[in-house]
């Protein structure tokens, strides 16, 4: 089982389960209660919506505990003098690695917490944590062709540009190096 939470240092990145997409879908007066996190008026983002949270839903309940870590992951921004803790974005998998050790990862950040660098620190994060699995050789990402804040969060991130998708979606990857074990 891979590690459900990482820190950066604005963020802390949280493993979705099933009792927060189940109130996030279902009990939305309870999902900022139990995440104790305060929620952005425009929640949740574009990558994030409803038919994600659901099939995301459905992975984990079919997946059992091998499955968590593998989806949804929800971005919290640290507390501080300015703002609370505040649940500012979602990435994560789309599922396992494949027999080759590859993962695709997704994310989004709310409107109102864009350009501030969370964006880059999420997915930071994400690679971090693939890497820390041992499983995964490489990530792939296909954000829109528009978005191109989301391509540079990418390239900050050390992925490049490898080819189009058949829907015109550029394509990015990422190679992880294997994390040494401790002797």
């Amino acid at each position: 089982m891979i590690p459900l939470i990482t820190q950066t240092p604005h963020l802390q990145i949280l493993a979705a389960s099933r009792a927060l997409l189940t109130a996030e879908l279902h009990k939305p007066q309870y999902f900022p209660v139990l995440l104790g996190a305060a929620l952005p008026a425009d929640w949740p983002p574009a990558q994030h919506d409803r038919p994600a949270q659901e099939q995301f839903l459905e992975e984990l309940t079919a997946g059992g505990r091998d499955a968590a870590g593998w989806y949804a992951w929800y971005a919290l921004r640290k507390a501080d003098d300015t703002a609370p803790r505040t649940l500012v974005g979602a990435g994560g998998f789309l599922g396992r690695p494949d027999a080759d050790g590859t993962a695709e990862i997704t994310y989004s950040i709310a409107a109102d917490w864009r350009g501030q660098g969370l964006g880059t620190e999420l997915v930071a994060g994400l690679v971090q944590q693939a890497a820390d699995t041992g499983l995964v050789r490489q990530l792939i990402a296909h954000p829109p062709a528009d978005n191109a804040a989301a391509q540079q969060v990418l390239l900050r991130n050390g992925f490049v540009v490898a080819v189009s998708s058949a829907d015109g979606r550029p394509r990015f990857e990422r190679a992880i190096e294997p994390v040494a074990k401790a002797a």
